[in-house]
């Protein structure tokens, strides 16, 4: 206990609730701006279990704001997760850590957060957040959606109970993308997701210790315009989810499916059910055309045209598609799993 000791006299936490958050386990949906921060501060408090689950790699332009990275982890395109691993495992040994390499979908979601005792939204995805409501809910298991863009934040801590609004009682429907920016397009500051993220992690805090401080509103804030503001949210009696108990999202047949990474120019590949690829097979054809580099986690490949990172389950990300029919081309043609 001694490692938490500033956080233990601390009057509304103590030894009481550091033991809770010891005794705690949290799952984490994202490891980019707002998970890297939203990891590290769970994992310094000392909550005895963190899960964290990423489907992307280290690239340069994540350093700006993904404070769990560095150079050499962008150099070797190791997958988010594996390098915040190696980081927060340095800063404390002493808890469980869990990264799952990824794509969170309908297939697996329930599997990351059914033994958790909160989940944190990280994530950038609106069918994705949706998706979270939906399993949280059916597992009645909290949750804290968090957004972050440009200098603009919000989140609101999702809690169960016959009272309270869920996600989908106040989101009528999963936005367009051709309707907001992303932080490629439209920026985002570090100082933003920092902030979001330590104010969804103190939300975590008071939900693990049972704290009646816990917030019920929307916190929305604007850092570059100084605005921070609250809103009210009440149940909706017709809400799809938890008033007429109709699930969207959850259980959906997965397929073989496309998206398009938010923050580069690249499309994601999942096959319909995971593939063990053979890195060593795919380096020998692969080589006679362009460049390859492999680790245990990931495969690269690249040529005059396109660039490659295939991962061991068979999903690919793929930079210079033109759109995602001619990724799935793409696919079949240079890896042909």
């Amino acid at each position: 206990m001694e490692r938490y000791a500033r956080q233990s006299v601390f009057s509304h936490i103590g030894k009481e609730g550091q033991e809770k958050l010891l005794a705690s386990k949290v799952t984490i949906i994202g490891m980019g701006a707002l998970g890297t921060v939203a990891a590290n501060n769970l994992c310094r408090a000392g909550v005895g279990y963190i899960r964290f689950a990423d489907r992307d790699y280290v690239e340069l332009t994540n350093l700006q704001r993904q404070v769990l990275y560095d150079e050499d982890d962008a150099h070797h395109s190791l997958p988010k997760v594996v390098a915040a691993f190696n980081h927060l495992n340095k800063v404390n040994s002493e808890i469980v850590l869990e990264p799952i390499i990824a794509d969170v979908n309908s297939s697996n979601i329930e599997g990351l957060i059914r033994d958790a005792d909160l989940v944190l939204d990280a994530n950038d995805n609106w069918e994705i957040r949706l998706l979270i409501n939906e399993a949280c809910h059916k597992h009645k298991i909290p949750w804290i959606y968090c957004a972050a863009l440009g200098s603009e934040g919000m989140t609101m801590n999702i809690l169960p109970g016959k009272d309270n609004p869920c996600l989908r009682c106040f989101v009528v429907d999963k936005p367009k993308s051709s309707t907001g920016g992303s932080c490629s397009t439209f920026g985002v500051l570090n100082m933003l997701t920092g902030t979001m993220a330590s104010i969804q992690t103190a939300e975590a805090i008071k939900i693990l210790i049972n704290s009646d401080s816990t917030r019920k509103e929307l916190l929305i804030l604007d850092l570059w315009g100084n605005c921070f503001n609250t809103l009210e949210l009440t149940k909706n009696d017709n809400c799809p989810l938890c008033a007429l108990g109709q699930y969207e999202y959850l259980g959906k047949a997965v397929g073989t499916y496309t998206t398009s990474l938010c923050g580069s120019d690249s499309i994601q590949i999942v096959p319909p059910l995971p593939i063990k690829a053979d890195f060593h097979i795919l380096a020998e054809k692969l080589g006679k055309i362009g460049n390859v580099h492999f680790s245990e986690f990931i495969f690269a490949f690249s040529d005059d045209k396109y660039e490659i990172k295939l991962f061991q389950d068979g999903r690919a990300i793929i930079k210079n598609a033109i759109d995602e029919n001619n990724a799935k081309s793409i696919y079949t043609e240079y890896i042909g799993l």
